[in-house]
């Protein structure tokens, strides 16, 4: 089963989050070899989805990043979303090990303020 947890995006900003996978019993797996994704959508039943970029950082330890760009930030509408995050196993098992929502707060400060290549 997946963990619940709500996450918090600064509109055109860069976001990262770490995850953790864990077992039933709170062990650490070791996702040597896995894949893993994950994808925010306005609704559940959302056509379009914007793609998290996942990076395993610790393998033995279970641990990866998700992280949006500045860009892919900028791009999403102030408001509320949800999201989960997977890992594919070397056999092909797919486990969804994380899942919310997402809260994109509005930015103030625009990319025009600033020279190219700010947003």
């Amino acid at each position: 089963m997946a963990v619940f947890a709500n996450l918090y995006i600064d509109q055109g900003s860069t976001f990262t989050s770490t995850v953790t996978v864990e077992d039933a019993n709170d062990n650490l797996v070791n996702i040597t070899d896995y894949v893993t994704r994950g994808q925010i959508r306005k609704s559940y039943t959302s056509t379009t989805a914007t793609n998290f970029t996942t990076t395993i950082t610790d393998a033995t330890n279970g641990k990866f990043t998700i992280a949006l760009s500045r860009t892919q930030t900028g791009a999403l509408k102030a408001g509320r979303y949800v999201y989960d995050v997977e890992v594919i196993s070397p056999a092909g098992a797919v486990t969804r090990v994380v899942e919310g929502q997402i809260t994109v707060n509005p930015r103030v400060t625009q990319p025009d303020d600033y020279s190219p290549g700010y947003g």
